[in-house]
């Protein structure tokens, strides 16, 4: 998981709710060609830095978690051996413990098991979790990826900013923090909020949509209804606000967007 500032917090925070969430035309009521998932696998890793072509993931989280119910059905953490660490000072994951005897072979085999039932993955920054998947020995994610973090309209009762991090996400359903920042740990809080919400049907079918990508067409001085709406700025696209929606969501936002084409993305 790409790593948040841990602070010593033990009540909900008090947000203003974003643009995003001020819209009540945003509400979303699935159709009955539209289900839910009944599985999740709710997933998270931890890594010795942010790019997978010079870093690795070291460790690797999963519950499976069955939406009618509200319930967790397995569960599973494992190390992956690694020779160095540079992120030890965010996870706390020394890389000798990596390296130590444990049987990470059979998590790994228990891992894609919890992958083949699935019906759908989430996780918080889905798209930082994704990219370390299908690079050896942890097998290609094909599932569809549903992201806590973007694509999931938190209720605006919530007072949730956009983009929440796991810890306000958790403070905000009543989840007690205690610790960040190893895999398992951060997919206990997200399944603790998943069984807390009445409403994760509808949450997960809106989720689901597909997403295109769009920029803000606002004047510098408007900026900032770019930013409450979840757009961020230079990412993914150079030099504008920009966020993936679905076309609903991009119809219903209180400002003009455009779609962006892939090929004019920067690199």
């Amino acid at each position: 998981m790409v790593l948040e500032a841990q602070a010593d917090v033990t009540g909900p925070i008090e947000e203003q709710p974003s643009l995003w969430q001020q819209s009540d035309s945003l509400s979303f009521v699935p159709t009955g060609s539209q289900l839910p998932p009944t599985t999740l696998l709710v997933l998270d890793t931890e890594t010795t830095g942010l790019d997978p072509a010079s870093a690795q993931c070291i460790e690797v989280g999963a519950v499976l978690f069955h939406v009618p119910r509200r319930s967790v059905l397995s569960q599973v953490s494992f190390l992956l051996p690694a020779a160095a660490n540079p992120a030890e000072h965010v996870n706390g994951i020394a890389a000798m413990v990596t390296r130590l005897s444990q049987p990470w072979q059979a998590g790994l085999q228990h891992f894609q098991a919890l992958l083949e039932v699935a019906d759908a993955v989430l996780a918080h920054n889905a798209a930082f979790d994704a990219q370390w998947f299908g690079k050896k020995p942890l097998p290609l994610i094909e599932k569809p990826w549903i992201c806590s973090m973007d694509d999931i309209e938190w209720p605006p009762e919530r007072h949730l900013r956009s983009a929440p991090s796991v810890r306000d996400l958790a403070l905000a359903y009543g989840v007690p923090v205690w610790a960040a920042h190893r895999a398992l740990t951060d997919c206990t809080y997200l399944v603790q909020v998943l069984e807390r919400c009445s409403d994760l049907e509808a949450l997960l079918v809106a989720a689901l949509e597909p997403r295109l990508l769009y920029r803000a067409n606002l004047p510098y001085a408007e900026r900032h209804k770019a930013k409450q709406a979840g757009f961020r700025w230079n990412e993914p696209v150079r030099g504008a606000w920009s966020r993936r929606l679905s076309k609903r969501q991009a119809e219903f936002l209180p400002f003009p967007v455009q779609r962006v084409e892939a090929d004019s993305v920067a690199a």
